[in-house]
């Protein structure tokens, strides 16, 4: 069923759009700071196979912190709750999502898996003898959640993260010495950098949004992709720690779980009733689409889409 074009969305997409000049895009990833910031696009998708959209949804996306929801609930099927949460905590933190601070008071454990410390470490856990296995776990992952066999990773941004990517060794070397992490530190960033750079539409962001929010089933097909409680899991997540250090504030203001991404991706889950994908690559200063916020705003006050 083709994504139908809203009117009453494209209102939203055009309010919201005002505040991308209060954004910057995520110019410290070279390859990101190439993007237009007064981009904005939003796709949302329902149960019953309906979609309605507004902006240019077709623009490709790199997940970037989106995939932490993903690998989270990869390793959790392949590894188990305890073997995992046994190397990385359930906190939210109230800290820059690249902060190492944190790390020197647990004893190095990360306190979630939705920063970046936390989300070396799920990476780490992806089942696999080589890199190249371990992405294409991943990435088969995706695909099925997204219904898309063509989604693969954009290389020019993977290169450019992995080139620039100097905090998140010392993260990595960090979680090394205290024997979180086991592996060599470069395979590792050259996964989890891949990882960030799986790229697709806003389309594909909120079929993934809608899988989530059906508890792990795709309602079109009836098939269960993960089990309920992994999806529970992983959007308890994204109310507590999805948004950075501003995860707070979001769940007053709109109230629904959400992930993320330096790119300016938003993916949403309305427990029961839909997925959202957002494109708005203009960023405050906590890492979160400007642009994005806004448009989840209006959209929650006049549907009231709050959970709480």
């Amino acid at each position: 069923m083709p994504c139908q074009k809203s009117d009453e969305l494209q209102r939203f997409v055009e309010e919201a759009k005002r505040y991308t000049k209060d954004g910057k895009v995520a110019d410290y990833i070279p390859e990101l700071g190439k993007a237009n910031p007064g981009d904005l696009s939003i796709a949302i998708n329902y149960p019953d196979g309906r979609c309605i959209s507004a902006g240019d949804i077709d623009k490709k996306i790199t997940l970037q912190s989106i995939s932490k929801v993903i690998s989270l609930a990869l390793v959790l099927m392949e590894r188990g709750y305890r073997y995992v949460f046994e190397r990385v905590g359930m906190e939210p933190t109230g800290d820059p999502f690249n902060s190492i601070a944190k790390l020197e008071t647990m004893p190095a454990k990360p306190l979630n898996p939705m920063i970046n410390a936390g989300a070396l470490v799920v990476t780490h856990m992806i089942k696999g003898d080589t890199v190249e296995d371990r992405f294409n776990r991943l990435l088969g992952f995706i695909r099925e959640l997204a219904d898309d066999s063509s989604i693969g990773y954009c290389e020019n941004v993977a290169r450019s993260e992995f080139e620039s990517a100097d905090l998140n060794r010392a993260l990595c070397y960090f979680l090394k010495q205290h024997n979180i992490i086991t592996e060599d530190v470069e395979p590792l960033l050259d996964l989890y950098t891949k990882q960030c750079a799986v790229e697709m539409n806003c389309l594909g962001l909120a079929r993934i949004g809608m899988i989530f929010a059906m508890d792990g089933v795709d309602p079109l097909n009836g098939k269960r992709i993960m089990p309920d409680d992994v999806a529970r899991i992983c959007k308890t997540f994204m109310v507590t720690c999805g948004m950075y250090n501003a995860s707070g504030e979001f769940a007053i203001k709109i109230g629904i779980p959400a992930k993320s991404g330096v790119s300016g991706g938003i993916m949403g889950a309305v427990p029961g009733k839909f997925g959202i994908g957002i494109f708005g690559p203009a960023l405050d200063e906590k890492g979160n689409s400007v642009a994005g916020l806004k448009l989840l705003e209006l959209l929650s006050k006049r549907y009231r889409l709050s959970m709480f």
